[in-house]
């Protein structure tokens, strides 16, 4: 009874040795999906695109609001746009607080805060 068995056991052992041999090689062979290509090239950056949240634009910028008290700290609400951002020069915003302004400095998206190079009253 043993014969029998013997030779379909050899023959199933080469079918699968043969299978793990040839996988690696024809994954190797696939062309690479759209989502794999894209990754594997570096991003590149459109200037008329928005900031992403983890950009810093260099640019300096003007922006107008009010500073306001947000817990601790003083921060620029603009009302048109409900946006409110961190001000990292709180010396500069305390003597404008409660008073509407126009803000001057470049913004970290990322942390939503104003590098402020100046402040002057609104109009």
């Amino acid at each position: 009874m043993n014969k029998p068995k013997l030779p379909l056991l050899f023959a199933l052992l080469t079918l699968v040795a043969a299978l793990l041999v040839l996988q690696p090689s024809a994954v190797a062979q696939q062309e690479p999906t759209p989502s794999s290509a894209a990754s594997a090239q570096p991003q590149q950056h459109d200037p008329a695109s928005p900031p992403t949240a983890m950009s810093q634009s260099s640019e300096s910028q003007t922006f107008t609001g009010k500073i306001a008290k947000s817990g601790s700290k003083l921060v620029l609400k603009d009302n048109a746009t409900k946006a409110t951002y961190a001000l990292d020069d709180q010396d500069k915003a305390k003597q404008f607080e409660g008073q509407s302004v126009k803000v001057t400095g470049t913004l970290d998206a990322q942390t939503r805060t104003i590098r402020v190079a100046n402040i002057e009253p609104g109009s």
